[in-house]
């Protein structure tokens, strides 16, 4: 077990929309059960950037680190009742204050990263998210499927769905976000720009004009009316896209004529992510899954802000930013 101590921290806190400081702070010993991590970055979620932006439920200022919860690093001190983990293991872990040096989880929460994995990156959060969207989807090998939505998640689970020998087309308003998809191995890719051209195109590029599975990975209206609107008979929808600014509106007379599955793929289950995580280490280690073509950009944590800003506008072949710590 190692020594409990407390040490001097960098953490990042968004003080309010737009306005992010960096502070330095005391880190405290873990807890009974516990481990904590010296991170060596964090991923940068997209359901982040309404906290940066700014809406009226959230309250200001955050904890610091707070969002962050994509990080990687290494365990630097070991709580009471912590078996099979020590000080200098290197994991991915779930936590919540992942924008900052040190970050604590659960035991339970976290996976060693073997030697294979040494010094690349590898925020395992964002990982087990498309594990487990691609296990609730069901795709197996013959099916037609259609991602509306090719950002990270999109990207990811592409190449899940062409391993699994599944014909996947793309839908995307980004040319990059495209050929990312192309090199992940879609057989078909369709502009997203005018949505009900993007649906006729994308109709065209399988028999009988509906997909076995339609996985939307957006998070807006528009994107799961196309979802919705590329669905075959007793065909299996797929809520990715994180939905979180209000209410939708569903054609359920589309969808109860159709008799769909619908599923919400988010998963609220520390232990299913756990189980994701772990999934998608054995198949980057095996070589099945190749994520760091998906990684495009870097920022230092005291450029968080600038981080902020290239995930707002998605400047010319962004797909995904990671924070990363000296």
């Amino acid at each position: 077990m190692s020594a409990r101590f407390e040490t001097a921290s960098r953490a990042a806190r968004i003080l309010g929309p737009g306005k992010i400081t960096l502070e330095q702070i005391e880190v405290p010993p873990p807890e009974a059960g516990q481990v904590r991590v010296r991170l060596e970055g964090c991923g940068l979620c997209g359901s982040n950037l309404p906290v940066w932006e700014g809406r009226p439920w959230f309250t200001y200022p955050l904890e610091p680190g707070t969002p962050g919860h994509e990080g990687w690093g290494t365990i630097d001190s070991v709580g009471e009742a912590v078996q099979g983990l020590a000080a200098g293991d290197r994991v991915a872990l779930l936590s919540n204050h992942a924008y900052a040096e040190h970050d604590f989880a659960a035991a339970d929460a976290l996976v060693k990263l073997p030697g294979e994995l040494a010094g690349k990156p590898f925020p395992g959060e964002p990982l087990a998210c498309a594990m487990n969207i691609f296990r609730r989807s069901e795709i197996s090998a013959g099916q037609s499927v259609a991602i509306v939505g090719v950002g990270f998640l999109g990207a990811a689970v592409t190449a899940l769905a062409v391993r699994a020998g599944a014909r996947v087309v793309a839908l995307s308003r980004r040319r990059f976000a495209l050929e990312m998809a192309a090199a992940m191995g879609a057989s078909a890719l369709v502009r997203l720009e005018d949505p009900a051209q993007a649906v006729s195109e994308a109709r065209k590029c399988v028999p009988g004009g509906g997909y076995d599975r339609v996985i939307e990975c957006v998070g807006s209206q528009a994107a799961l009316d196309v979802a919705s609107e590329l669905t075959a008979t007793r065909a299996r929808l797929v809520i990715a896209g994180y939905h979180q600014d209000g209410e939708r509106r569903v054609n359920l007379q589309q969808w109860n004529w159709r008799g769909l599955d619908v599923i919400n793929a988010h998963e609220r289950d520390p232990a299913q992510y756990r189980r994701g995580m772990q999934e998608a280490v054995e198949l980057v280690v095996s070589g099945e899954l190749d994520p760091w073509p998906l990684f495009t950009h870097q920022f230092p944590l005291e450029e968080l802000p600038a981080a902020f800003e290239a995930l707002a506008h998605r400047p010319a072949g962004f797909l995904k930013a990671l924070v990363v710590y000296s």
